[in-house]
């Protein structure tokens, strides 16, 4: 049996040409958004490929091969990552991130104890909506900045010209995101950055000295295997207790950065396990469960921060893939994700990535924070958030106003709890603390587990 006329089943195998083109399609639909972030966190878009396959890969193992998702780069880790780089270095935001990964592990643990009941209460929509607004607009001054001024000047320079590559590139991508029909649909931000480029490339600011090296190393290669050399190379990985040490950087700091950021994206992952159910007609919350998808995304984390990488999560533009194709396979995914580490140990794809002006960045960047904030508000609204409440008012006021405002709490000289991780604290808190926590969740279809279509199918059954 196919679930919901699936053209390829959960377990089912592809013959190899299809399986190539059908993995090169993830590939596409997850790279723009998955470099972007590296980019916008001063870390290696290379490393950030190799982790988002490996990642990707773990979580496949630990779902029990059942759950056809892709993972990639997580947005709502942009500012938490930058900040934790700023007070203790990358080292310092990779141990975050590594603790942020235990934070989904431990959700994991609980949820297989006492089931989900406890996280509804601990993070309803009118927390979790806010919360994700205030991740979307926070960033709105680094796309701003990066689409108006000349980059790599201390003081802000206006730039005509790199406002200008910033426009062309956001009208590109809205063009494609509006326009475009199928497949295409799914890579406004591919196509936005590779026609923001182009554009770039006459106004003169793309700087392709790299890859004209890494070219000239290929063309004078004297033999196979000196071509081979210069085609592949070591991304650079960031490794614990090879390039740093984990004890050295470690803070309270750094903890409270990164460490809530957790509970708003394991939020966001159970809306993708939800929306992939319902995609591929069977409900992957109870089987293989949502403490096994909660955990691989945990793992997949953990491995980006042992690799330098940034923090890895479920990607929207790789269920829509699945939606358009009616192609479920993991090992179509499981494809995307060998690619994903190819093109990482490939010297070529990291020049060209590198030549990106940030104005580029910053185009693709204005619509893509907005969407963010756009979804936080979609939650409210999906869940029937009544704001006539005053309690659901007050919750949601005073998470916006102090995570857009940027309130922090001095805890000792070198310790601050800042921003979005204040926000959601106190988010959190107050909806413990006030009364009426029913009107919190609005329709309640947030953790709701039903799903249309066949549950199983005859692969599972036979597992």
């Amino acid at each position: 049996m196919k679930s919901n006329q699936a053209a390829l089943d959960v377990r089912d195998v592809p013959a190899l040409h299809k399986w190539i083109t059908l993995s090169l399609q993830h590939l596409f639909a997850m790279f723009g958004a998955t470099i972007l972030v590296p980019f916008l966190t001063g870390l290696s878009p290379s490393v950030a490929l190799v982790s988002s396959g490996t990642g990707t890969l773990a979580y496949l193992v630990i779902t029990k091969g059942r759950v056809p998702a892709y993972l990639g780069s997580s947005f709502a880790f942009i500012a938490p990552v930058i900040a934790a780089s700023s007070a203790s270095g990358v080292p310092g935001a990779m141990v975050g991130s590594f603790l942020a990964g235990l934070v989904y592990g431990l959700v994991a643990l609980l949820i297989t104890m006492f089931g989900t009941d406890w996280l509804m209460n601990l993070l309803p929509p009118v927390v979790v909506g806010p919360v994700i607004i205030v991740i979307g607009l926070g960033l709105a001054t680094t796309a701003i900045d990066m689409s108006m001024y000349v980059p790599g000047i201390d003081d802000q320079v206006y730039s005509s010209t790199h406002f200008s590559v910033a426009l062309v590139t956001l009208a590109i991508t809205i063009i494609a995101s509006i326009f475009f029909k199928g497949f295409f649909s799914l890579l406004p931000i591919l196509v936005g950055i590779v026609g923001g480029y182009s554009f770039a490339l006459f106004q003169g600011i793309v700087d392709t000295a790299e890859i004209k090296a890494e070219w000239a190393a290929i063309t004078s290669a004297d033999s196979f295997t000196g071509v081979l050399g210069a085609i592949f190379q070591k991304p650079d990985f960031i490794v614990p207790f090879v390039d740093y040490s984990p004890v050295d950087v470690i803070s309270i700091e750094i903890i409270f950065i990164m460490v809530p950021i957790a509970l708003v994206t394991i939020a966001e992952h159970i809306g993708d396990q939800m929306v992939l159910s319902k995609v591929v007609g069977r409900n992957f919350l109870k089987e293989p469960g949502l403490n096994r998808s909660i955990l691989g995304d945990g793992t997949a984390t953990v491995i980006a921060s042992f690799l330098g990488g940034p923090p890895n999560t479920t990607y929207g533009e790789n269920i829509g893939v699945l939606a358009i194709t009616r192609v479920f396979s993991v090992f179509v995914i499981g494809g995307a994700a060998v690619f994903a580490v190819l093109f990482g140990f490939i010297g070529m794809s990291t020049a060209v990535i590198g030549s990106i002006p940030s104005a580029v960045m910053g185009g693709v960047s204005i619509l893509l924070f907005g969407i963010i904030a756009s979804s936080g508000l979609r939650m409210l609204i999906d869940n029937q958030i009544d704001l006539g409440e005053k309690r659901n008012l007050i919750i949601s006021s005073v998470i916006l106003v102090i995570g857009i405002g940027g309130a922090f709490i001095q805890v000792t000289d070198n310790v601050q709890i800042a921003g979005m991780a204040l926000s959601a604290l106190i988010g959190v808190v107050l909806n413990l603390i006030l009364p009426g926590k029913e009107k919190a969740h609005g329709n309640g279809k947030m953790f709701k587990e039903t799903v249309t279509g066949n549950k199983k199918s005859n692969d599972d059954n036979a597992a």
